[in-house]
């Protein structure tokens, strides 16, 4: 999976924010609709697209979309 594709796959896991909104820079965690729920969602669609673990510590030391990429492809 490229970042463009992990992109698409990040956003589509949330149901409010339109789709348009996304890019690799994205600070996510300033999405309106990003909250515990959305964490644990991203978390289980990285680790099945990645077969890599994540934890919460992880995910909250990644600010944009691409940092997150960038550690599940390490």
């Amino acid at each position: 999976m490229n970042l463009i594709e992990f992109v698409a796959a990040f956003a589509a896991e949330f149901t409010e924010t339109p789709l348009d909104m996304f890019n690799e820079k994205v600070k996510f965690k300033e999405l309106d609709e990003w909250d515990s729920l959305m964490a644990l969602s991203i978390i289980s669609m990285a680790e099945e697209n990645f077969n890599v673990r994540i934890t919460g510590k992880d995910l909250r030391e990644c600010e944009t979309i691409e940092d997150l990429y960038l550690f599940l492809i390490k």
